[in-house]
């Protein structure tokens, strides 16, 4: 039997940060598995993207829903709000520009950001999207592993294996 400590702590660790809450169960292998695993797979969407792929917006012509499944990161996609709320109050970018939400126009006839980015780096984006978007949601399948713990048979009677049925012949 495994101790999974309080397993809400072991979640709310896990979506923080991948791998943390298995290293609060004294989880290490897959604690190392998890954090390695998804952040690398994270990092590298944002390489591919161009450190652009991962924001928050809500505009009408800019709906960023794959930010849901991004944010299932946790902290290394929680920039992307602190970026949307001030790029909502007219403050200047604290990220250099990452996790920034691109300028649009509105307008079919003016070239806007967004639309270099994917006529830039067209394939990069994409991929970088959707690498950002997996590692949210693997990171939700650790998060599940760390509240419940892993997933193994029982038997029905401690001590006894269960048995198939005998044959018939």
């Amino acid at each position: 039997m495994i101790d999974l400590r309080d397993p809400r702590l072991a979640a709310v660790l896990a979506w923080l940060i991948p791998g943390a809450g298995h290293l609060y169960q004294r989880r290490w292998p897959k604690a190392a598995l998890f954090f390695i695993c998804i952040l690398g797979t994270f990092l590298y969407g944002m390489v591919l993207g161009e450190c652009r792929v991962v924001y928050a917006s809500w505009r009408p012509n800019d709906r960023r829903l794959q930010f849901v499944c991004q944010l299932g990161v946790g902290l290394p996609s929680l920039p992307a709000v602190v970026e949307w709320v001030r790029q909502r109050n007219g403050k200047p970018p604290l990220f250099g520009g990452c996790y920034r939400a691109p300028q649009v126009s509105g307008s079919t006839n003016i070239p806007d950001e967004l639309d270099r980015l994917n006529r830039d780096n067209p394939l990069g984006w994409d991929l970088g999207t959707v690498y950002t978007m997996i590692a949210g949601l693997l990171n939700l399948l650790a998060i599940y592993d760390a509240y419940a713990g892993p997933a193994h048979a029982v038997p029905a009677h401690p001590g006894q294996e269960k048995r198939p049925p005998p044959r018939r012949t």
